[in-house]
């Protein structure tokens, strides 16, 4: 048994990858279910606006995705009224129509092949920096996975049902993993739908917290060095995995709670 109490951080950080590697699992979900799940989960952290916003996840076959429905809420979103579309938004599968803003979403797919997930929200935290032209800042440990991850769109195109804001939008994202909209919102392009929903969970809750901040004082960020150590820890894909599967923990029982029907019986039907 090796004496941790003698070993550098490096190698204490590699021994823990190994154990998480070893010990941390995750309900084996389809992709529909972790679609629907991550709807459900950002209902209750506050990305909730209206039948604003969407999710989507790449399917099996090249340029189509599964994408809610347009006149569906994220609490209303199940694994059974999921559509599947193509870049030009024609349903192949499924009954009514996607929101014609996902447009940009198609953009962002042709540019990052390495993204499996979009998710774009106008929650509330991150509405009011997007109001105020001010990008995050990272300057807490739990924000650190954001770190020089997350771009910045200072002008509003308009409304994202054209192919000019699909072009602007996954311009300014690059190669990042989030972007902060001016005047709109955010959006995030992930490797999994697990890291994406995990993204956009800690976005709102450091714009949270930085407006809290602000108004108290003035932020210190956190040192380059030890953000991108923090980024690298906390964006491990095994936590993701389980991260997400805390949180859709937490749906579950809450729509057993609310309404004595579970979700994985009522809504990923």
């Amino acid at each position: 048994m090796a004496d941790t109490m003698k070993m550098d951080k490096q190698s204490l950080i590699e021994r823990a990858k190994v154990q998480m590697e070893r010990h941390l699992g995750a309900p084996a979900w389809s992709l529909r279910e972790k679609v629907a799940l991550t709807c459900r989960i950002l209902f209750a952290q506050g990305h909730d606006s209206g039948l604003a916003g969407q999710i989507t996840a790449r399917a099996d076959l090249p340029g189509e995705y599964y994408t809610q429905r347009l006149g569906l809420g994220f609490d209303e979103t199940t694994a059974g009224n999921l559509l599947r579309v193509n870049a030009d938004l024609d349903v192949l599968e499924g009954d009514g129509m996607p929101n014609p803003a996902n447009r940009f979403h198609s953009w962002i797919y042709r540019a990052r092949p390495d993204v499996r997930c979009i998710i774009h929200t106008h929650p509330t935290h991150i509405s009011a920096l997007s109001m105020l032209g001010r990008p995050l800042k990272i300057a807490h440990m739990d924000a650190c996975m954001l770190y020089d991850d997350v771009a910045f769109l200072p002008q509003w195109p308009g409304v994202p049902v054209g192919n000019s804001e699909g072009e602007i939008i996954s311009g300014v994202l690059g190669d990042k993993r989030a972007a902060l909209l001016a005047h709109h919102g955010l959006v995030v392009a992930c490797h999994s739908v697990e890291e994406a929903c995990m993204m956009a969970i800690q976005c709102e809750r450091a714009a949270r917290l930085q407006l809290l901040a602000e108004a108290a004082g003035e932020i210190r960020e956190v040192e380059p060095a030890l953000a991108r150590e923090a980024h690298d820890w906390i964006l491990q894909e095994k936590r993701s995995q389980a991260g997400f599967a805390y949180y859709a923990r937490r749906a579950l029982r809450a729509e057993e709670i609310g309404s004595g029907h579970p979700l994985a019986t009522s809504a990923m039907a």
